[in-house]
């Protein structure tokens, strides 16, 4: 039975896609330190990335832009992320495992929503990884282009830091339009 693991990153950031990731994992290849991204020190993700990608079966990633999560909200976004990773894999799973409480529709597979299921299931875990290892790239080069937001050390997230360069330096393209401190600047703007 091929089981692919599929989990999202970057749900709650102000700026930035959000990415998802699925995993075929192969059980002749185990993996020891898979468990929730968030666990893992960002050097012991980075040493499990190229593992991952390496033993897999098949692996995905694929991402949903801030301007569309501000069309179909954040929820829509991440299902809509998932989806995309699942039909990316190069082999057909027979089952999806998803992390979190809803399972995308038209899947094309059997699947299963588990709360904390990237804690509970190494296929999960390794999405996890991949999902968090990738965007965490993707918001370092974007600190490249919009230097003035600190996105490199707190990649998109509504941290202190974020909150007063919003309202220092305005709203860029890859904010999220539809939360709440992104459209009270943007409120501010047009007043």
């Amino acid at each position: 039975m091929m089981i692919a693991g599929v989990d999202e990153c970057g749900r709650g950031p102000l700026a930035g896609p959000v990415v998802a990731a699925a995993v075929i994992l192969d059980d002749n290849h185990q993996i020891q330190g898979l468990t929730d991204s968030k666990k893992l020190s960002a050097t012991k993700r980075s040493e499990l990335e190229p593992i991952i990608k390496h033993n897999a079966i098949a692996w995905a990633i694929a991402q949903v832009e801030a301007d569309e999560i501000d069309q179909i909200n954040i929820l829509q976004a991440s299902l809509s992320a998932m989806k995309k990773a699942v039909e990316l894999l190069t082999v057909k799973p027979t089952k999806a495992l998803i992390d979190g409480k809803f399972v995308p529709q038209g899947l094309g597979c059997e699947a299963q929503a588990i709360i904390k299921g990237d804690s509970l299931f190494d296929s999960i875990s390794a999405a996890s990884i991949l999902a968090k290892e990738y965007r965490d790239r993707l918001m370092c080069s974007y600190d490249e282009i919009y230097p003035d937001y600190g996105l490199a050390s707190h990649k998109g997230y509504p941290t202190k830091l974020h909150l007063s360069a919003l309202q220092e330096y305005g709203v860029t393209p890859i904010h999220r339009r539809s939360f709440a401190p992104v459209a009270k600047r943007l409120e501010m703007d047009a007043a």
